[in-house]
């Protein structure tokens, strides 16, 4: 039994104060519970296990990956547990602690500047060009999260989680987009147990192109990357909801304060749109939706710092 079997079965609650009187009851996931303090290390588990048993990553080789932080996190913690050098770009556009954290498992930072600290389109696209230049020295493997098929199964778990924890009365599920890898994987094993479940995605409204928008910067961090993701399936998808960066922020602290749970910023966009939709369902109808992280990663950022 090593560190990573501490991954995943992670605790289910039910809001109880934030969500409106009339509305359905919304559940969160605890995905904080992972060894980083975040979802992502289910997918990081995944991507190196399968890179191992088909030979892309041997023993003695670096392991590559672009990151705003928590795949970076997530990343570090499998490759120290398992032996491989890991080199991330990132950027200052990501909270300290993210980098910080990164840093303290052992991986070798670049940092690509950003716009005023915000995500754009640009930033993500430099740091995927950075991480590509790294990938071709030799006995490297490039975990290359936003076209990695891998990642969407390492939340196969998760889903089966949604599906036991709700007793299987689960009536949609809501969350944000980055690599649409977790909504993927937790939609696909929802839908293949229920197909009448309704999946809702969460996107940025600054920069809300799954809509047909236009990009834009925005301080969600981690979701969002201006441009649709390579893994995005619409197909399993009924509707998206945008949410304003600002509304995130405040319902942050909200759920700090109201609900004692801390978490980031793309985990009170999940409970925004998650109200939203409880908003318009039946009596009794359960929503999920997924604490991506903790709010640990964002104590010095002006939602829960200086402001």
């Amino acid at each position: 039994m090593d560190i990573l079997h501490a991954i995943g079965n992670t605790s289910m609650v039910r809001l109880r104060k934030v969500v409106p009187p009339g509305s359905t009851d919304v559940f969160v996931k605890l995905e904080w519970e992972n060894p980083t303090g975040s979802l992502k290390d289910r997918m990081a588990n995944a991507v190196i296990a399968r890179a191992e048993e088909d030979g892309r990553l041997k023993p003695g080789h670096t392991v590559v990956e672009y990151t705003g932080g928590s795949t970076g996190a997530s990343l570090a913690l499998v490759c120290a547990a398992k032996g491989y050098r890991l080199q991330i770009v990132t950027s200052d556009a990501f909270s300290p602690e993210k980098l910080n954290q990164m840093r303290s498992l052992g991986a070798d930072l670049t940092l690509v500047p950003s716009e005023g600290g915000r995500t754009t389109k640009k930033l993500i696209l430099d740091m995927v060009e950075a991480a590509r230049k790294l990938s071709q020295e030799p006995c490297t493997y490039w975990t290359d999260q936003l076209n990695n098929h891998d990642s969407i199964t390492g939340y196969y778990a998760l889903g089966e989680e949604i599906w036991r924890q709700t007793n299987g009365e689960v009536a949609a599920f809501v969350h944000c987009v980055g690599t649409a890898a977790s909504l993927r994987g937790v939609a696909t094993v929802l839908k293949r147990h229920k197909p009448s479940i309704k999946i809702f995605a969460v996107e940025p409204a600054e920069s809300s192109v799954l809509l047909g928008g236009q990009p834009g910067p925005h301080k969600i961090e981690g979701v969002g990357i201006g441009y649709i993701p390579p893994l995005w399936d619409p197909t399993l998808v009924d509707e998206i909801l945008p949410v304003i960066t600002d509304d995130a922020k405040e319902m942050a602290r909200r759920l700090a304060r109201e609900e004692a749970l801390f978490a980031g910023t793309s985990s009170a966009a999940n409970v925004i749109a998650a109200i939203r939709v409880a908003q318009r369902l039946e009596p009794g109808a359960k929503v999920v939706t997924l604490m991506v992280d903790s709010g640990l990663k964002y104590l010095n950022t002006d939602v829960y710092g200086k402001r």
